[in-house]
C-alpha cells in the first residue's frame, strides 16, 4: 500500500501524518475551491507536519458495539 510506504518514510524523517478519506458529497466544493479538473477523483489526502505533542491514547467502544454481523 502506497500510503503505508509514504507514512513510514515521513515518520523516518520526523514527521507525523494523518490519512483523511474524502466523502463524495464534498468533492464538488473541493474541486471548485482548489480549481481541480473534473476528471480528477478525490479519494484521500495525507496532511503531514512536525508533531507538537505525542499522540494521545485512543479509546474504542467494545467491538460488539462497532461491528455488526449479518447471517
Amino acid at each position: 500500500m502506497l500510503q503505508l510506504v509514504v507514512w513510514v518514510a515521513l515518520k523516518q524523517e520526523g514527521f507525523g501524518a494523518s490519512l483523511q478519506h474524502y466523502n463524495p458529497l464534498i468533492g464538488v466544493e473541493i474541486k471548485k475551491e482548489w480549481k481541480l479538473l473534473d476528471s480528477w477523483q478525490l479519494i484521500a489526502q495525507m496532511p503531514f507536519g512536525k508533531p507538537t505533542a505525542p499522540a494521545g491514547e485512543k479509546e474504542f467502544k467494545p467491538l460488539d458495539e462497532r461491528v455488526k454481523f449479518f447471517k
